[in-house]
């Protein structure tokens, strides 16, 4: 039997090798996913984030420790980063040949023996490749703007658990102060009754009003668990961890024009950035699919080995050679040109209503945001303080007899529903202004809320 001659078996080392680390940046990568992760194959020179952990929180957290455990260990984050980390390995792929054909065949015909080895490399038409690669990079783009907007949405439903969970203390401290006044002023009714200087009906008002704050207290108390339960979701931590009380929210004020707002919603929100390259990814796919009207060509390099017992000769061929595909189907072809064009327009329509949408709610925002700072300044500088006015009034007359309980009990209503508003719109503030951070991607501005609304 007559073997391969062993050039052949160079030739075709050498070609695959060739094919194999053509458009790779001139190297092969061996290396493992995590130290591919370099400029040369991330998009636009970004680079993937280190995965770090953060193991546990301080004994008594802030915000700030609370948006840096969730974005190293919330599993919807890690998610997003994966998809942005497999959309980078499409590029290496796309830019890369196909792999080279290796074929054999031997035919024997009497006293003649004909082997024939041939290595062959299809080159896609000149534009291709870059345009493979064109579209695996905006994809990977739109992915890395995927996961800072879901980084953003994350940090968003930290905040917004953390400020409820905020209310929700002070509204229990609130209630709390307010029973223990009820009851107080319940047992100067009682004591006044049983000097006959007091009312039977007020002892009993008192004792009605301190029933319902007392179950107002319990409802309150027995929520801690639910509202806590949501913030340790978030943050991937069992939801029957205990998280301490927050501290209390900076009185901030936030006063940007409208306009401004919405400039930086376009051009930061990483939600928009994400569809304007699926639009690129989409107009690269229309350049590409009108280059398969042309066709690929191959190149390959054969050896034939003829043998021939009964002359005892024997003949070594070495021959070049060139195929193309045969680009005939071109209906086909413009079935996929329309097809490339009508996705390109329907991403383009779909950001579009995107930021339509977006912008709607950045204006809900806003006007949320200003309604809030309205009800603080309200609440901090003219209505509690008013409130707490008429309280001690009340009480004073009480105590000498000048005011009925019925009264009382009216102004210290009054300043729990003023107390509880106030607190209330804090939070309201805090969450909107966390709201439209994520919207618009980016921080927003604040400044130190002064002793008087300006």
């Amino acid at each position: 039997m007559t073997c391969v001659h062993p050039c052949v078996l160079g030739l075709a080392s050498l070609a695959i090798l060739a094919a194999g680390c053509a458009k790779v940046d001139s190297r092969c990568d061996i290396s493992g996913p995590a130290e591919r992760l370099t400029a040369a194959h991330a998009p636009a020179g970004q680079t993937l984030p280190a995965r770090t952990t953060v193991s546990g929180l301080p004994e008594n957290p802030a915000l700030a420790d609370y948006l840096a455990f969730a974005e190293a260990n919330n599993p919807g984050l890690a998610s997003a980063r994966l998809r942005w980390q497999a959309a980078t390995e499409r590029i290496i792929q796309a830019r890369s040949l196909e792999d080279p054909r290796l074929s054999y065949r031997a035919a024997i015909s009497g006293d003649m023996r004909t082997q024939e080895v041939v290595v062959e490399q299809m080159f896609p038409w000149f534009g291709k490749l870059d345009l493979r690669a064109a579209v695996a990079r905006e994809e990977a783009e739109a992915a890395r703007q995927q996961y800072e907007a879901e980084r953003l949405k994350v940090a968003y439903r930290v905040k917004n658990a953390y400020f409820d969970y905020y209310y929700l203390a002070r509204s229990i401290e609130a209630v709390r102060q307010n029973r223990d006044l009820v009851k107080y002023l319940g047992d100067v009714a009682l004591a006044r009754y049983r000097t006959a200087s007091g009312t039977q009906p007020d002892v009993i008002r008192a004792q009605v009003e301190l029933g319902k704050l007392d179950d107002q207290l319990r409802t309150l108390e027995d929520s801690r668990g639910a509202a806590a339960a949501r913030l340790s979701a978030v943050l991937a931590r069992p939801i029957n961890t205990p998280v301490p009380w927050p501290a209390a929210i900076a009185e901030d004020i936030f006063e940007v024009p409208d306009e401004q707002v919405l400039t930086w919603l376009s051009e930061s929100s990483p939600e928009l950035q994400a569809m304007q390259h699926e639009v690129a990814r989409e107009l690269h796919a229309v350049e590409l699919a009108q280059k398969d009207y042309w066709p690929d060509v191959g190149l390959g390099v054969g050896y034939m080995n003829q043998v021939e017992r009964m002359e005892r000769s024997d003949d070594h061929v070495v021959v070049g050679m060139v195929s193309i595909t045969l680009p005939v189907w071109r209906e086909k072809y413009a079935a996929g040109v329309r097809e490339a064009e009508a996705r390109s327009e329907a991403a383009a329509r779909s950001r579009q209503d995107r930021q339509n949408l977006l912008a709607a709610d950045v204006k809900m925002a806003l006007y949320q945001v200003r309604d809030a700072r309205r009800k603080i300044v309200l609440y901090r500088d003219t209505l509690l303080p008013k409130a707490k006015e008429s309280l001690q009034s009340m009480e004073a007359a009480f105590r000498t007899g000048a005011a009925n309980f019925v009264d009382l009990v009216d102004a210290r209503r009054l300043l729990l529903e003023f107390q509880l508003s106030y607190e209330r719109a804090l939070a309201d503030h805090a969450q909107r202004l966390a709201e439209l951070e994520m919207l618009v991607g980016r921080p927003m501005p604040r400044t130190p809320l002064g002793e008087k609304s300006k």
